[in-house]
């Protein structure tokens, strides 16, 4: 197994150490949230990604943070992990 090391941009002042928590076998009838963190483009990506997680039977919800340059506030993501079982970010500019 190879180990990687993840680093967090949310500034903690000490490493905390999480258990990678294991992937589905299937998409297929689990709820996948969609976070757009707000960035330019981010919704292009999600759009697509929208379309290809439906083709294979997955249930998808859209979430979007107001601001790129702050972690997502707690009530959404208090939203996000009540309804969805898989959670995809995006990324772009």
């Amino acid at each position: 197994m190879t180990t990687r090391t993840i680093l967090d941009p949310t500034g903690e002042r000490s490493v905390a150490e999480r258990a990678r928590v294991a992937r589905p076998a299937s998409l297929a009838g689990l709820t996948v949230g969609l976070l757009d963190i707000s960035k330019p483009r981010g919704d292009v990506f999600l759009d697509r990604l929208e379309q290809r997680l439906a083709e294979v039977g997955a249930n998808v919800r859209r979430y979007r943070k107001p601001t790129f340059t702050k972690p997502a506030p707690v009530d959404l993501r208090h939203e996000i992990a009540t309804e969805c079982q898989v959670v995809i970010e995006a990324l772009a500019d």
